[in-house]
């Protein structure tokens, strides 16, 4: 084969090219480009640690809104209760004055009720006592055939029912 008796006439020349070519890929990629590309991700790392840094600062402020948020929300509850407390002890007291007004209005209606009663059932013994001291009067009249005085028959009734 021709080519592999050429072959040690152009090695070093082809090992020249090779150093150069690669000399020259080396020097503008690792001398003029890497360190382009090492700013740029240096930059970026920068920037996401950055970022955490920011996003940690910021969830700690959302925490502590959040609890300065929860103490108010359970400082309004807490309110909110007390009022609801104090309004049923309001009411409680209002419902307990009226039923004491009630109660006193009542009492005092049964005992204009009872009063009444009590001067109906004297009125009705009185009668009772004017009837039955005449029905006594006229028997022992009629059983005897005696008059009996009116104040007379009265006392004896009188006596008769209290005895």
């Amino acid at each position: 084969m021709p080519q592999l008796t050429q072959l040690p006439e152009i090695w070093w020349s082809q090992l020249f090219w090779l150093t150069v070519v690669f000399g020259i890929i080396f020097f503008a990629i690792g001398r003029g480009m890497l360190p382009k590309i090492q700013g740029t991700v240096d930059l970026r790392e920068r920037q996401i640690a950055e970022d955490l840094e920011n996003a940690q600062a910021a969830r700690l402020a959302a925490d502590e809104i959040e609890a300065s948020w929860r103490a108010r929300t359970d400082a309004a509850r807490a309110e909110a209760a007390k009022m609801s407390n104090e309004a049923k002890q309001a009411s409680a007291k209002d419902t307990d004055a009226r039923v004491q007004a009630a109660s006193q209005d009542l009492h005092a209606k049964v005992d204009l009720a009872e009063a009444r009663i009590r001067k109906a059932v004297d009125a009705a013994r009185s009668e009772i006592e004017t009837v039955a001291a005449e029905a006594a009067r006229e028997i022992v009249s009629r059983l005897t055939g005696k008059s009996v005085d009116q104040k007379e028959a009265a006392a004896a009734v009188k006596a008769a029912m209290n005895g």
